[in-house]
């Protein structure tokens, strides 16, 4: 074999591993901005590591995150994390709760600051791609109008020209933004990154209206100091199918968050509850045996979580109907539950099978 040919062909090798070398480069690096993926499990040995699980929250929000006369975060959207943290240590207060702005919740999830996010998060297809994973609907809200009584206004057209307050950086602003463009409407939006200064502004009268979803309007209501002096319009602008989030890379810490909400949910169809779910264990139903721990498997080997994950997690916060009432039923904000009853009462909450 002649030198020359030896030559080509070590020539053709280094390029060929050089080439090689920069696609294996291309195709690990992450996004700009994004955290690079962690590996299954690894998330989870990280909360075993530490002993507690990062929840992304808030605080200044009536029934679903805030803190009660002892300073404990509380609410619908905190009671989540609390049975997480229950099933997989074992430990509903082995949670560290990191209150967010609207305009945190992203950047939060992406740089992995937050084992999940536990916030009022509608899940649209944008912040699907580029947040994180998001689990299960915990909540099914929709966007809407709060105005003064005395305004005299109904509906939405009555409000061509007014000022709105709302929250910069979430699905609410464009949402807003649409509903008037689709009707040929104008409006000024008065924005505000902390959501407590857009409802002050609001009760001010700086503002004809805010807007958010419903839920969350009755909350921030029910915290005026004259609430009956303002109303929610019956107006429904979109759909808000409020979320947990976790970080992308880690199915297993995924799949843990979306079998703990299945438990609970599935829990309140089987009828465990906090006070029972000792008893339950020997009860006759299989699916509730199994569910508690007490016969066969649900794939808690596989995602590194006791047999008796679920009956932890109800034993600590209870059932998903028992949380909705603690906060947003008669115990809280006295909501309806509508949408958020369980399919076979009528509603859309509807979890897959435990098995």
């Amino acid at each position: 074999m002649s030198r020359k040919y030896l030559f080509v062909t070590s020539i053709l090798i280094v390029l060929a591993l050089f080439a090689a070398a920069c696609q294996t480069s291309e195709a690990t690096t992450a996004p700009e901005g994004a955290a690079a993926p962690s590996g299954y499990g690894a998330i989870v040995k990280s909360i075993q590591d530490r002993g507690k699980v990062v929840c992304g929250s808030r605080t200044d929000l009536a029934g679903f995150g805030e803190l009660d006369a002892d300073g404990r975060n509380v609410g619908f959207d905190i009671d989540l994390c609390r049975a997480i943290a229950a099933a997989l240590l074992g430990d509903a207060e082995a949670v560290e709760f990191v209150p967010l702005s609207a305009a945190e919740r992203g950047p939060a999830l992406q740089t992995g600051e937050v084992d999940i996010l536990s916030r009022n998060a509608t899940w649209p297809s944008t912040r699907d791609a580029q947040w994180g994973n998001f689990a299960h609907v915990w909540f099914y809200d929709g966007q809407g109008f709060m105005v003064p009584v005395a305004s005299g206004i109904t509906e939405i057209e009555q409000l061509d020209g007014a000022t709105v307050c709302v929250t910069t950086g979430t699905t609410t602003e464009l949402n807003l933004a649409d509903a008037f463009r689709q009707r040929g409407l104008e409006f000024t939006a008065v924005s505000f990154e902390d959501t407590s200064t857009v409802y002050s502004t609001y009760e001010e009268g700086r503002c004809d209206a805010t807007t958010s979803d419903k839920s969350q309007l009755a909350s921030v209501r029910q915290g005026f100091a004259n609430p009956d002096d303002h109303m929610i319009l019956d107006i429904t602008i979109s759909k808000e199918p409020l979320t947990p989030v976790v970080p992308s890379g880690d199915d297993q810490w995924f799949d843990i968050v979306k079998v703990i909400t299945w438990g609970l949910i599935n829990a309140e169809e089987l009828g465990v509850n906090q006070a029972n779910v000792e008893e339950m264990k020997s009860s006759d139903n299989i699916e509730v045996r199994r569910l508690l721990g007490a016969e066969g498997e649900w794939g808690q080997s596989d995602l590194s979580l006791p047999a008796d994950a679920v009956a932890k997690a109800v034993a600590a916060v209870g059932n998903y109907g028992e949380i909705f009432e603690r906060y947003l039923g008669s115990g809280g904000l006295n909501l309806p539950r509508g949408q958020n009853n369980l399919w076979t009462n009528g509603g859309l909450i509807y979890a897959p099978p435990m098995r």
